[in-house]
């Protein structure tokens, strides 16, 4: 997982009060989560399962971020009812890949999978990726387009600095049915452009920083349905955690800032924010 394996140090936040009714986290990397080996946080997957469920987040999204960790997000949600997994190459390997076609047909075979109900974390990164790994980057993330549409499954997209060419990317192939900007970063004008288009905005611990204006202004203008939740774990802790490892059961802090930017009422918002994940990921029962 080299486009997202790192070491934070650091004990894990404790845990916040529990939601009013059950929401869940629509993006975790429950292995990285692992990795990172802080005190007071999961040590198995069980344990982050647990951990979350006892705030109200009853299921999670394991997201894959190559070939490994997307064959490993596949397992965990056959042997766990309460995960659902997504599949793909992040955008910041694609350039590193000696085989990318072959990745990417490996990709496509896991997307079959019943458990797997999303592609993605799939799309472009012009931060940590220069000129030189564009290309790459464009092959791989139309590929996962086609992969997400024959296979019916939710496209999760990747965006970071590059949102003229993502949603130009997305009108030239023909977007999926469902799509979702993952920790969407955008502003209030970039949000109406993917509204439009029908997509949906998840929104992360960002919202909760302090420099996060236009972040909380484009949560402001975004539907009910449109909304999802998410950690992104471990990273992008909310506040008051922001610099310490983050987990699914912190999603609580995000949940209530969303409340608070949007003027919806907490229960409804919870309610809102469930139906919209089952209805791009379906059912979590096997």
């Amino acid at each position: 997982m080299s486009a997202r394996k790192h070491s934070r140090e650091g004990t894990f936040p404790p845990p916040p009060e529990p939601l009013p009714v059950a929401v869940l986290d629509s993006h975790t990397h429950i292995d990285i989560t692992l990795e990172d080996d802080g005190v007071g946080g999961p040590s198995t997957v069980a344990d982050a399962i647990t951990m979350a469920k006892a705030v109200g987040i009853d299921r999670l999204v394991q997201v894959g971020v190559d070939v490994a960790s997307s064959r490993w997000g596949v397992q965990v949600a056959e042997e766990h009812p309460g995960v659902v997994a997504t599949v793909a190459l992040h955008p910041n390997d694609a350039p590193r890949l000696e085989d990318l076609d072959g990745a990417l047909r490996e990709i496509e075979r896991l997307a079959a999978h019943p458990r797997v109900r999303g592609i993605g974390e799939a799309g472009l990164d012009y931060f940590r990726t220069g000129e030189d790994g564009r290309k790459a980057q464009h092959e791989s993330f139309r590929a996962h387009i086609g992969i997400a549409k024959r296979h019916g499954k939710t496209l999760v997209v990747h965006d970071r600095d590059a949102h003229n060419d993502i949603l130009r990317v997305l009108d030239e192939e023909g977007a999926p049915d469902q799509v979702v900007m993952h920790c969407y970063s955008g502003d209030e004008a970039f949000a109406r452009d993917c509204l439009d288009r029908g997509y949906l905005l998840s929104f992360a611990g960002t919202l909760t920083f302090g420099n996060a204006k236009e972040l909380r202004a484009a949560a402001a203008i975004t539907p009910l349905d449109g909304l999802l939740v998410e950690t992104d774990a471990p990273f992008l802790t909310p506040m008051p955690h922001r610099g310490r490892p983050n987990a699914s059961r912190l999603v609580p802090h995000t949940v209530r800032a969303l409340a608070e930017v949007t003027g919806v009422e907490l229960e409804q918002l919870c309610h809102a924010l469930t139906a919209n994940a089952e209805r791009i990921f379906g059912p979590w029962e096997q």
